[in-house]
């Protein structure tokens, strides 16, 4: 299941994270990449030790918190502590999987990454290539987002960020472990959940309303680790 979450950050705040990302201290991108995909990634990131990223992650996880789409589309119970990254020209991660089980430094913590996620922090007309590309069952779908929309996908998925040929790309990235581990599990509770609402809005005193919400937290309360 690949979501957009248009908006997660308002303008003003990506327009904000940018402009003190552009002043940044970058470092290899590769220190948090595994075997494999340190022969495909080429790009750099702030330190997860940085100030600055621990400053701008804080402000993503609040965002977090108030998205009603994020929370019913990831149904979180960890989220790996947001990170920063930038594509310049020439740059570009080849295609891997995301590393299984991420374990946060200097603690006993550890993430499943059962979603994966960026958010796009750069003018889409202010760099060329770059576009984050996530293969499923149907086929391989491009992605390039305007400041502060948000993509979720399976960790699981093969994925890729396409060359840079010109501009530079800033984005912010990081992984969810699920209450739901299976992702066809978390897609017929987003779906139900989001009939539920719109059935909810447009016809507020239908009784199934209620029988339907009965199901949805039956299932999550089947399939749900806390």
């Amino acid at each position: 299941m690949l979501i957009e979450i248009p908006s997660l950050l308002t303008e003003d705040q990506a327009a904000a994270m940018l402009g003190r990302l552009q002043a940044a201290r970058w470092i290899d991108g590769r220190v948090t990449a595994g075997y494999q995909a340190q022969r495909v990634k080429n790009n750099a990131q702030l330190a997860e030790d940085d100030p600055l990223g621990r400053e701008l992650s804080d402000t993503v996880l609040r965002a977090l918190e108030r998205c009603d789409l994020f929370m019913s589309a990831a149904l979180p119970l960890k989220v790996y502590p947001p990170m920063f990254n930038r594509y310049a020209e020439g740059q570009a991660f080849g295609t891997h999987v995301d590393t299984a089980v991420r374990r946060l430094p200097g603690t006993p913590v550890r993430v499943r990454s059962d979603l994966s996620a960026t958010i796009f922090l750069s003018p889409p007309d202010g760099y060329d290539g770059g576009e984050l590309v996530v293969e499923d069952s149907y086929g391989a779908h491009a992605v390039k987002l305007p400041p502060g929309h948000m993509v979720l996908y399976p960790g699981g998925s093969l994925h890729d960020v396409r060359p840079v040929t010109a501009g530079v790309r800033y984005g912010c990235f990081f992984w969810i472990q699920s209450m739901v581990r299976d992702d066809a599990d978390r897609t017929i509770l987003f779906d139900l959940d989001t009939n539920i609402q719109s059935l909810a809005r447009a016809a507020p005193d239908r009784p199934e309303i209620v029988q339907l919400t009965g199901v949805y937290h039956n299932l999550l309360r089947r399939w749900a680790e806390t």
